[in-house]
C-alpha cells in the first residue's frame, strides 16, 4: 500500500513539474516578462490588427507557417534592413523576411489583408525577455531606431505608422496632443537628431538583391548608384560593394542591399 502511494505521489509530482505556466500577454499596458524569461509557456495573445500595415514585436518566435495560420497565407512580414538620406528626409529600407519567420524581440511591419479584428494567438512558446530594437545610421550621421513598445509609451517626439486604411507604410511624427501613445507589442521610429523629417519606406522582396554575385561577376568592374540616381562609386570590383556603408544601391539596373 505504501509503495502504491509512493508511486502515485511521484507521478503527481512529475505531472506538476511538466505543467507549463500560462502567460496572457498584455498588448496594451505591457507584461513584466522577467519571471517568464527562458521558460516554455502556454501563451495567449489578443492583438488587434488593421487592414494593411501594422507594427508588431513579440517575446517569442513564430514560423512562417504559424504566421500564415494566424494572419492569413497572404500576410507579409518585413524588417528594417538599412536607412539612407534622401532629398526630403530619410528612406527606410524594409526587406521581406516572412520565410525566416518572426524572431523574438525584433520589431516588424506586418501586412494583413483581412477585416480589422482582434487576432487570438495561442501557442506553446519559449519566452525571451529582451529589448526589441533595430538601429541603423545614414550617411549623414542620423541614427534611426525602430523599437517596440514594451509598455504603454507616450508618442511625443516619435514616429508611428498610420494604421487605418494603410495600404502603404506611412510613418508620421506624432505628439502628445495627437495620439494616446504606443501600446505594447507595437513599434515606433526614433531619430537621434530629434528633428522632424519625412520618412519614406522602400520595400525589397525576399532574397531580392542581397548578393552581388547574382548581378555581376566577382571581379567585374561596376558602377554603383544610390536610389536617387547619383553615382557613388565608379568602376570598382563587384566584391568591393560590401565595403560601402549599409544602404540600397543600384547596380546594372538592379537593387542590391548592403547590410
Amino acid at each position: 500500500m505504501k509503495k502504491l502511494f509512493f508511486i502515485a505521489a511521484m507521478a503527481a509530482l512529475s505531472l506538476g513539474a511538466q505543467a507549463q505556466e500560462k502567460l496572457y500577454l498584455n498588448t496594451y499596458n505591457g507584461t513584466n516578462l522577467a519571471r517568464y524569461d527562458g521558460k516554455v509557456c502556454n501563451v495567449t495573445v489578443n492583438r488587434y490588427v488593421f487592414t494593411g500595415w501594422n507594427t508588431i514585436a513579440l517575446p517569442f518566435d513564430m514560423s512562417e507557417q504559424e504566421l500564415n495560420e494566424n494572419f492569413g497565407s497572404d500576410c507579409r512580414l518585413e524588417r528594417m534592413a538599412s536607412v539612407e538620406d534622401n532629398a526630403n528626409g530619410v528612406t527606410l529600407n524594409f526587406i521581406n523576411c516572412k520565410a525566416e519567420g518572426l524572431k523574438a524581440n525584433t520589431p516588424y511591419m506586418l501586412y494583413y489583408t483581412g477585416e480589422p479584428c482582434t487576432k487570438k494567438v495561442l501557442a506553446e512558446k519559449e519566452i525571451t525577455d529582451g529589448q526589441a530594437a533595430l538601429t541603423f545610421t545614414t550617411q549623414n550621421g542620423e541614427t534611426v531606431t525602430m523599437e517596440a513598445a514594451r509598455v504603454h509609451t507616450e508618442g511625443d517626439g516619435l514616429y508611428g505608422v498610420l494604421a487605418r486604411d494603410n495600404s502603404e507604410v506611412k510613418f508620421v511624427s506624432v505628439g502628445l496632443e495627437k495620439t494616446s501613445g504606443f501600446y505594447a507589442t507595437r513599434c515606433f521610429i526614433r531619430l537621434s537628431s530629434g528633428t522632424s523629417k519625412q520618412l519614406t519606406a522602400q520595400h525589397l522582396g525576399y532574397g531580392e538583391a542581397t548578393s552581388i554575385s547574382a548581378i555581376a561577376g566577382q571581379n567585374e568592374l561596376i558602377d554603383v548608384y544610390n536610389t536617387a540616381g547619383a553615382k557613388v562609386a565608379s568602376q570598382i570590383p563587384a566584391s568591393n560593394i560590401y565595403q560601402l556603408r549599409p544602404a540600397v544601391y543600384i547596380v546594372k539596373g538592379q537593387k542590391i542591399l548592403v547590410k
